[in-house]
């Protein structure tokens, strides 16, 4: 497959990740009568990824996430010369859904960036306050646990075409457990997209967001790699 055109599947991906996943929370996850919750949250996340697995995964792998580029090639799954051009296009895409999505929430009179629009953050901008050891090892933990889903759903010896199911569904339990930790990142790109247009504390914070995810992933990779190598 061109290179071009996955790039722009990672991108569009990305971009559906951010704009349903962050957007479930900026939009719709605090309304006291009919809002969604963490829980809807967990899983608008966890569709994101099943949904564009499906639409366009047999075209780039369906990253959507640094991370998972990292552990997919400590894995031995990915070429380490497509590493930065994926990473650059899941980071446009993030960000480009995250410009749709303050758009779309700052057509209401109420909206403000000072609710953290979806970032994540340690501390005082944890949602319960957790402190940043406990986001970092949360994070990485959570990044570790996704790779080994994705490494072993992939793998030639597990079912074809079902891959997507498990991967999305891990991604919400992820979310299920670390939303009151970090807001759940486990993707560089998807922290990325939100903490520029906060700035200030989101952006401040945002290297934690990065290191420990590609850590976690990359960690996951080399375990699973020796656990299980991929049959020819």
């Amino acid at each position: 497959m061109d290179l071009s055109k996955k790039l722009m599947a990672e991108f569009i991906g990305t971009f559906w990740l951010v704009l349903g996943g962050c957007g479930s929370a900026v939009l719709a996850a605090g309304y006291p009568d009919v809002g969604i919750g963490w829980l809807g949250v967990s899983l608008a996340f966890g569709l994101t990824v099943l949904t564009m697995a499906f639409a366009v995964g047999h075209i780039s792998g369906g990253h959507f996430n640094p991370a998972v580029s990292f552990g997919l090639w400590a894995g031995g799954r990915f070429d380490a010369k497509e590493l930065l051009p994926y990473i650059i296009a899941q980071v446009v895409g993030a960000i480009a859904g995250a410009a749709v999505l303050y758009v779309i929430a700052s057509g209401n009179s109420d909206f403000s960036l000072a609710g953290g629009f979806a970032s994540n953050g340690y501390g005082e901008h944890s949602p319960n306050g957790y402190s940043m050891q406990a986001v970092l090892v949360t994070e990485v933990v959570m990044t570790f646990a996704f790779l080994i889903i994705i490494l072993g759903a992939t793998h030639k010896l597990a079912p074809a075409g079902f891959a997507g199911i498990p991967i999305g569904l891990g991604l919400t339990l992820i979310h299920l457990i670390s939303i009151p930790v970090s807001n759940t990142s486990v993707n560089p790109a998807r922290s990325t997209g939100p903490a520029l247009f906060v700035g200030d504390w989101a952006t401040s914070q945002l290297w934690l967001f990065w290191v420990a995810p590609i850590v976690g992933a990359i960690l996951a990779g080399f375990v699973y790699r020796w656990m299980c190598p991929q049959q020819d």
